[in-house]
C-alpha cells in the first residue's frame, strides 16, 4: 500500500511502481470486468503506469488476461520498459487504417491517443487525431467496452465561487485543441448511442506526478527564482495513480450513451498558495507576475468521489514529494503544462 509516512520517493523506478499500485476498488472492479485490456496511445505522459496498474491489479485478483498496449513507440526503452511490466506491446499508427484492422479484437479498450501540445500551427492533425480518430475506433471496435480519455479543458472558464464545472454544465471550449476533443467527445456518443457501445468519458484535470505537471510546473519556477504567473490563478490536481486507478474503474460504468465523470483533484488549488507552499519548502522567496482572474479552468470532482472514493493521496503529500524530488533534482520530462494559457493554445 501507498505509505504516507515517507516524504521522499527515491528513483524513477520507485516512482513508477507507487504510480502504478492498485488499490482494493481496482482490483475488484477489474476482477468484475471480462476480457483482455487494449490501451490505445500508451506511449504518452500517464499511459504507461496506467497500463501497469491495469496489469498489477488483474494479477492481484488472479485474473488471466492480456493487457496490450499500443503506440507508434518512437522510444523502443519504452516498449522494453513495458514488457518488462508484463505488458504487451503493438507498434501501429492508429490513423492508418490497414494496421487499425490488423489489431486484435479486445473486450476492453482504453482509449488515449490524442494531441495537445505543438496543436497550434497543426490544427488539421490536432482535428485529425482527437476527432477523427475516436470514429476510426468506434467503427473498428463495435463490440468493445471503451474507457475513452477527454479534458476538463472542454468546460471553458468557470468562475471561481461555482468551485468548478459539473459534468451536467453546458460546454464551451475555448481555442482549437479544446473544440477538437469536444468533437472527441462527440464522436464517442455518437457511436455509444448507434451502435450501443458502452463508453465512460473520462475529463482529467490535471494529473500530476514527480516528472510533469501543473505542481511540477510551479515548484520549479519558485526553485530556479522564476516568477509565476497568476493569470490562470486556481486549479485542480491529481495524483497520477490516482487518476490511473479511478480510470481504469471507469471502464465498469461504461454505458450507452456515455457515462461522462470529472477526475480531478478534491480541493480548488490556489496558484498563489502552492507557490508559497513550496517557497516555504525550498526556504526561497518566490515572485508572481499577473494577477487573480475571476475564473479558471476548473473541475468539480464530486461525482467521481461518490464513485471511486476520495485520493489516496493527499495535496499535503505531493507538495511533499514534489519539493524532495525538485532539491533533489530529480528527472523531469520536460514538457510544461501551460496551464496558465487562457486562450486555449498550446
Amino acid at each position: 500500500m501507498i505509505s504516507q509516512d515517507e516524504n521522499s520517493i527515491r528513483d524513477v523506478a520507485a516512482l513508477d511502481l507507487l504510480l502504478s499500485e492498485p488499490d482494493e476498488p481496482t482490483i475488484r472492479s477489474l476482477a468484475a470486468v471480462q476480457g483482455d485490456i487494449l490501451v490505445l496511445g500508451v506511449g504518452g505522459k500517464m499511459g504507461p503506469t496506467l497500463a501497469r496498474t491495469a496489469r498489477r491489479a488483474s494479477d492481484a485478483a488472479g485474473i488471466s488476461r492480456r493487457v496490450i498496449g499500443v503506440a507508434r513507440f518512437s522510444s523502443p526503452q519504452l516498449e522494453k520498459q513495458l514488457n518488462s511490466w508484463g505488458v504487451e506491446t503493438i507498434r501501429c499508427d492508429l490513423l492508418d487504417r490497414r494496421a487499425l484492422a490488423a489489431l486484435s479484437d479486445a473486450p476492453n479498450i482504453i482509449y488515449m491517443a490524442g494531441m495537445k501540445f505543438g496543436s497550434t500551427g497543426q490544427e488539421s492533425l490536432t482535428w485529425a487525431m482527437n476527432s477523427f480518430l475516436p470514429g476510426l475506433i468506434c467503427e473498428r471496435f463495435p463490440k468493445s467496452r471503451i474507457a475513452a480519455f477527454s479534458t476538463g479543458n472542454v468546460y471553458g472558464l468557470s468562475p471561481i465561487a461555482k468551485a468548478g464545472s459539473c459534468e451536467a454544465d453546458s460546454l464551451n471550449p475555448v481555442g482549437e485543441y479544446a473544440m477538437s476533443c469536444l468533437g472527441r467527445e462527440r464522436m464517442f456518443e455518437h457511436f455509444s448511442r448507434t451502435l450501443s457501445i458502452p463508453v465512460s468519458i473520462i475529463r482529467l484535470n490535471y494529473a500530476t506526478e514527480l516528472r510533469y505537471g501543473v505542481l511540477v510546473d510551479i515548484a520549479q519556477r519558485v526553485f530556479s527564482g522564476q516568477p509565476v504567473s497568476l493569470s490562470m490563478g486556481y486549479l485542480n490536481a491529481i495524483w497520477q495513480g490516482d487518476a490511473n486507478a479511478m480510470s481504469l474503474q471507469s471502464l465498469a460504468f461504461a454505458s450507452s450513451p456515455p457515462f461522462v465523470i470529472n477526475i480531478a483533484g478534491a480541493e480548488l488549488l490556489s496558484v498563489r498558495e502552492m507557490a508559497q507552499e513550496f517557497s516555504a519548502r525550498f526556504q526561497k522567496p518566490v515572485q508572481f507576475e499577473g494577477v487573480e482572474a475571476p475564473d479558471a479552468l476548473l473541475s468539480n470532482s464530486h461525482k467521481s468521489r461518490q464513485h471511486f472514493g476520495p485520493p489516496r493521496v493527499s495535496l499535503e503529500k505531493m507538495l511533499d514529494y514534489i519539493a524532495d524530488w525538485t532539491i533533489r533534482g530529480g528527472e523531469t520530462l520536460a514538457k510544461p503544462t501551460h496551464f496558465e494559457n487562457r486562450d486555449g493554445r498550446f
